[in-house]
């Protein structure tokens, strides 16, 4: 890594920087308004000190390309909320001296134009501006002044965007902590391939944009409750709550930088086959399955969008089932005590199941599979009066690990010829009516 600057920088001098922009692979402005009245309560605070070291800010500058761009890399929710307060003050505050509106005027002529595409970056704008606006109405000269003069900004420069990821990994102490799926998305771009000629045959703004068109709240559901559970649960592990100790479950080969070991072999062919195939009639799809070894970079983001679209349409299944495996989506869709806590949980470890079934055996016999899968995850539901996410969690761990039945299965009769037990005693509740109604139909237990 080259360092080509490091300095301790006015928020005035920092912000007269037309060339600052936000890069493709940053993730969206999520500062709270809580976050942006912490920020001008701590400026307020030190307002009578020299100064007040407010942040770091990180950028990659391209030595090679032709436009001269410093793309931010760690600090964009500070940086954007900074930008936000000064256009604040200059589109309000007409009182001021005129020496002051000079100064910000200086700084508004240089400002960097940000674009934002998306609609939660846009949804935060709008509500901390919002708020900035009412704060600043109260903001006298001298804060102002400190504002511009007195906080400060540490402002790194650096050359090699492989390490500039490595800092956007981290978060800063007043922001926002990164998602899981946050630090993935950073180590993935960085795992793309460093020879440019390679690089090139590579879409990465598509690659990206894909991402951010999935909302945070849905890429965060996709890996807690589906991907995340499935291959620890696979692997007979407890899988509560994914947290960034856990990303390294989703970090795995790079063809440019792993030992070929025998293993990866099978991976190379494919995609050396999907390579050759580009262009022609019917290209090679890579295969992916839930329990794969990742393949870092692009073949990663690929894989989530790919089960992003298998997990979406799960519900559509039902125009192709069974009229009893249809019974089954309907009632869990619609009986009275689908909504309480333990009953999501419960849906969510069928849908799992049904998910990892559907992916290694795909679209074979799927009813049968849908009236074993229902009987397994549903039987804690009548057998429990109270169930939290550790009780499916041991359920599966300790009684019943449907996912690691379906690892080891070579034929989907592995799968499908699962004994599962009668249940002789049932917790009785007027919510979980309909769901003993289908067992005791299905002749798991008696009325």
């Amino acid at each position: 890594m080259a360092i080509i600057s490091t300095e301790v920088i006015s928020v005035a001098k920092f912000l007269k920087n037309n060339k600052l922009s936000i890069p493709h692979f940053q993730r969206p402005y999520k500062w709270s308004v809580k976050n942006v009245i912490q920020l001008l309560e701590d400026v307020d605070r030190f307002k009578s000190k020299s100064s007040y070291r407010i942040g770091t800010i990180i950028v990659y500058r391209d030595k090679d390309k032709d436009k001269d761009e410093d793309q931010i890399v760690d600090g964009q929710q500070r940086t954007l909320t900074l930008f936000l307060i000064l256009k604040a003050i200059h589109t309000t505050k007409a009182d001021l001296s005129d020496s002051i509106k000079e100064q910000i005027a200086d700084v508004i002529a240089q400002l960097f134009d940000p674009h934002f595409k998306s609609e939660i970056s846009k949804q935060h704008i709008r509500e901390n501006y919002a708020e900035i606006l009412r704060r600043v109405r109260n903001m006298d000269e001298g804060l102002i002044v400190f504002l511009l003069h007195g906080c400060e900004l540490s402002y790194l420069v650096i050359d090699d965007l492989s390490e500039a990821f490595q800092f956007f990994d981290s978060q800063n102490s007043r922001g926002k902590e990164l998602d899981p799926h946050d630090l993935l998305k950073a180590y993935h771009l960085r795992e793309l391939p460093k020879d440019k000629g390679q690089l090139s045959k590579i879409d990465v703004p598509k690659l990206v944009q894909a991402w951010e068109n999935m909302e945070t709240e849905q890429l965060a559901a996709l890996f807690s409750n589906l991907l995340y559970r499935v291959r620890g649960w696979s692997k007979g592990d407890s899988s509560r709550y994914f947290t960034k100790a856990d990303v390294s479950l989703f970090k795995g080969i790079n063809f440019e930088t792993t030992e070929q070991y025998p293993y990866i072999k099978l991976y190379s062919y494919v995609k050396e086959n999907q390579e050759k195939s580009i262009g022609a009639v019917q290209e090679v799809v890579f295969p992916f399955q839930m329990d794969q070894t990742i393949i870092n970079g692009k073949n990663f983001f690929e894989m989530v969008s790919h089960y992003k679209s298998k997990y979406d349409s799960l519900s559509t299944l039902s125009g192709t089932i069974s009229e009893e495996a249809r019974e089954v989506f309907d009632i869990i869709n619609s009986y009275a005590g689908k909504d309480r806590t333990g009953d999501k949980y419960v849906r969510m470890i069928f849908d799992c199941a049904l998910m990892y079934y559907l992916d290694k055996f795909g679209d074979v016999e799927p009813s049968r599979a849908i009236l074993n899968i229902f009987i397994w995850a549903y039987s804690p539901r009548l057998k429990y009066q109270s169930l939290q996410l550790a009780s499916v969690d041991n359920y599966i761990i300790r009684e019943s690990n449907i996912f690691k039945k379906i690892k080891d299965s070579v034929f989907k009769e592995d799968v499908l010829q699962l004994h599962l037990p009668f249940m002789d005693e049932t917790f009785e509740s007027d919510k979980t009516k309909k769901i003993k109604e289908l067992f005791v139909k299905m002749n798991y237990c008696n009325e």
